[in-house]
């Protein structure tokens, strides 16, 4: 993560920041290291000369050393820094975590998950249970008590009218909400009271704690949205200025633009997000922070410096262990690993990204791949894939079992697929008719040769699997071209041609993280009515545009199998058809690691929500 900084800017290579507030501070920089490069004094001839502005283009600079900020000045401001750039304060319309963890700084579900898999209630009274009759006996229903005198951050009163009015504006298709899959086995949420609602399920159920938990069940305000429960939902106002019942309310104009940067040959935008105590909020406390800035945009190198030496920041979301995260001092900071079901994967296009329909869908389901639809050619990928080596990249230990679910551990099965075999992968290739018949290295069939587009976002981790996976594969007869996308865009707008979502590729890079202890949200990810398309405004996460009536039928049969054994079983079965099927192939389990300031206490991470989910509890030390 990069953050904005309004009194410090260091050189980075491939990196220019055009924002008139630093040009003082960048004459500055160039003119102290004048005497390291010859190059950084023609540079400043050429961004001021005589007009006195900065260039508008992009200029590479040399490495030099970076002086040190000063720490922090304000005890009382907490900074937040996300290299992935949130792009909407709406958790319900967003494609990615990164902005459901700035969400969940001012949203609150009914309840979450802790780090022990154990519900703690937020705007719940109490945790449903059959003992104190709120859990149906026969599994159709569930009853939610809220806590009395909660307000929203504007002072209107939090009441059960709300909570319905979320599932209607979810469940409404309209909206194109990524969340409503959470939602689907429901049939009517009523509300009781202003502080009692009763969720009616379609048939008998295991999952009465999914809808309205943790990070796919944040509240909206119904007097803000019902304006937009519509197809106008993403020109809500509210998307950018939230207004929620956590401990902190956002300021105008929530998400604020900072510095434009250049990386390569990418534009880049970074933000700014401010928050104040929310007065309204039902815990009084003096020991929260006066304010919160939360900045986004840029590169996880930075962020991590940031926190773990120059105390310019007081946590920093999502390193990766390849990041530069070992040569770091840590004398201001500390990493934490938050290991849950977090597992990195190569996904496989099930879909032609190079078949365009007749209205200019790519990766349309109406044209399968020319060669990953041969499921030999899937095998001889797998098995040339070498985890070992990809593991060390990302710091963790490679495990040979099939691991796409890992935990919880009840759920994680013990089957073994494909070992790194490039012998048996070029075996493969060969019988599936795919030789190389001119002899320039690369097989062909057809006339088609075997060439791959292979895409990733820029991380130092994501570009060294690359390259391993580049070597091995090129060593049994296939072409692999590389791409590189910045994070903001892989993970940004759907809109975006680049975003990971469209894959206008044929391999990707991804983890995949499981929302909660329960295994059902998780593998919907892979039934047929999540593929993204043009027709549904690419809304869905099967980015793979895999579809298997097999798998969706388990599925199916696991949202309504009340045996907790039986229902272990479905899972592992769906586990496996992945695997053994090839639809995505797991690299390596990660655990998501932050940064964080030895000066903040009461951080305490759980897998089945955001980091920021207990942000309440944060202190200054």
């Amino acid at each position: 993560m990069i953050t904005e900084k309004q009194n410090y800017m260091p050189f980075k290579p491939n990196q220019v920041r055009l924002n008139m507030n630093n040009l003082i501070f960048f004459i500055r920089n160039i003119l102290a290291f004048c005497a390291w490069n010859v190059f950084l004094l023609a540079l400043f001839t050429l961004l001021v000369g005589c007009t006195g502005h900065p260039a508008q283009t992009t200029i590479t600079l040399k490495s030099t050393p970076t002086p040190l900020p000063t720490p922090l000045k304000k005890a009382d401001t907490l900074r937040l820094s996300y290299w992935d750039t949130p792009g909407t304060l709406n958790p319900h319309l967003s494609t990615s975590v990164k902005d459901w963890e700035v969400s969940r700084v001012f949203y609150e579900p009914l309840a979450t998950f802790d780090k022990e898999g154990q519900l703690i209630p937020f705007l719940a009274l109490e945790i449903p249970s059959v003992e104190n009759g709120e859990v149906a006996k026969d599994g159709k229903s569930v009853i939610w008590k809220l806590k009395p005198n909660v307000k929203w951050s504007d002072g209107e009163p939090f009441t059960a009218d709300d909570v319905v009015f979320t599932y209607h504006y979810i469940t409404n298709p309209d909206v194109r909400a990524t969340s409503k899959s959470y939602y689907e086995q429901i049939a009517s949420v009523e509300a009781i009271d202003d502080h009692t609602i009763k969720v009616n399920f379609k048939e008998a159920t295991p999952i009465w704690a999914i809808p309205f938990v943790g990070v796919g069940g944040m509240i909206l305000p119904k007097h803000l949205f019902e304006k937009y429960n519509g197809a106008n939902a993403a020109k809500a106002p509210a998307n950018l200025e939230p207004v929620g019942t956590g401990p902190y309310r956002v300021l105008p104009p929530g998400i604020k633009p900072q510095e434009i940067v250049f990386l390569g040959t990418q534009l880049i935008k970074t933000i700014k997000i401010k928050l104040e105590p929310n007065p309204f909020f039902r815990e009084k406390s003096d020991s929260r922070f006066s304010s919160i800035e939360i900045r986004g945009g840029g590169t996880a190198n930075e962020v991590a410096r940031l926190v773990l030496e120059a105390a310019e920041t007081d946590y920093a979301w999502n390193l990766t262990p390849a990041d530069n995260l070992t040569t770091l001092s840590k004398k201001q900071g500390q990493i934490v690993a938050n290991l849950g079901n977090d597992v990195e994967q190569l996904e496989l296009n099930w879909t032609d990204p190079n078949k365009e329909t007749a209205d200019g869908e790519r990766s349309s389901i109406k044209f399968p791949h020319p060669f990953f639809k041969d499921s030999k050619v899937r095998q001889a990928f797998a098995y040339a894939i070498n985890r070992e080596a990809i593991a060390k990249v990302y710091g963790f230990t490679a495990e040979k079992t099939n691991f796409i679910l890992v935990t919880p551990p009840q759920y994680k099965s013990d089957r073994v697929f494909y070992t790194f075999d490039l012998t048996k992968a070029a075996a493969l290739l060969d019988d599936a008719g795919w030789k190389d018949s001119n002899n320039d290295g690369i097989r062909d069939k057809n006339g088609v040769k075997l060439v791959v587009l292979y895409q990733t976002y820029r991380s130092q981790a994501t570009q060294e699997t690359q390259k391993i996976v580049q070597k091995d594969l090129t060593s049994i007869g296939v072409d692999v071209e590389l791409k590189v996308t910045d994070g903001a865009i892989f993970f940004g707008d759907m809109s975006n041609p680049d975003h990971n979502g469209r894959f206008l590729a044929d391999m990707q890079d991804a983890d995949w993280i499981s929302p909660s202890p329960d295994p059902g949200p998780f593998f919907q990810y892979w039934t047929c009515s999540q593929i993204p398309q043009k027709a549904n405004n690419y809304s869905g996460f099967n980015f793979r545009r895999w579809c298997d009536p097999r798998y969706d039928a388990l599925y199916a049969q696991s949202q309504q199998e009340l045996d907790p054994e039986k229902r272990q079983q479905i899972f592992i079965q769906m586990n496996d058809l992945l695997t053994e099927e090839v639809v995505t192939i797991p690299l390596v389990r990660l655990g998501q690691l932050s940064g964080m300031s030895n000066s903040i206490e009461g951080f305490d991470p759980t897998p089945w929500d955001s980091e920021t989910w207990n942000i309440k509890d944060w202190r200054r030390k």
